[in-house]
């Protein structure tokens, strides 16, 4: 079961749509248009289509399987006290005292520009189940982050 926001379910729907309404039967059509040309054994355009075709079905069974087993969560329900997903987290770097903030996502929802981070990211990981005022090390590729928790919301 993936748990996803209203948000992230819409967006993975949207482009499942697009997929298959729109570029799967473009990608079809490329196919038919190579097969015409006779030869498929030297057809490169024919074998590009196919390869085009195979990456789309695949992306389109992956998505499918996301919104099958998904569980969208109602942010507004979920409890403040300690961190979790889709929870908004205000830390500081206790070596820089550089003040960050991070929303804990689903994978699918991770975007660092927007301060979303993946649940399965390394400092989403040492933060899980800790509370406001908790201080946490996070192995990072960089070393090791400490981090102080100043505030959790939803």
């Amino acid at each position: 079961m993936e748990y996803l926001s209203q948000e992230c379910y819409g967006k993975l729907y949207t482009e499942l749509q697009q997929l298959i309404k729109v570029e799967l039967p473009k990608v079809k059509n490329e196919i038919s248009e190579a097969r015409d040309k006779g030869d498929l054994s030297e057809n490169f355009e024919y074998h590009a289509a196919k390869r085009a075709q195979g990456k789309l079905l695949s992306r389109i069974r992956f998505l499918e399987r996301i919104l099958e087993n998904a569980q969208i969560l109602d942010a507004s329900k979920l409890n403040s006290e300690t961190v979790g997903l889709f929870r908004k987290v205000e830390m500081t770097n206790l070596k820089t005292n550089a003040k960050v903030t991070y929303t804990i996502v689903n994978p699918h929802e991770a975007n660092v520009r927007e301060g979303k981070i993946s649940i399965q990211s390394p400092i989403a990981k040492a933060l899980l189940g800790k509370k406001a005022g908790d201080v946490v090390d996070a192995q990072v590729p960089a070393g090791i982050l400490r981090l102080q928790i100043d505030s959790i919301t939803v």
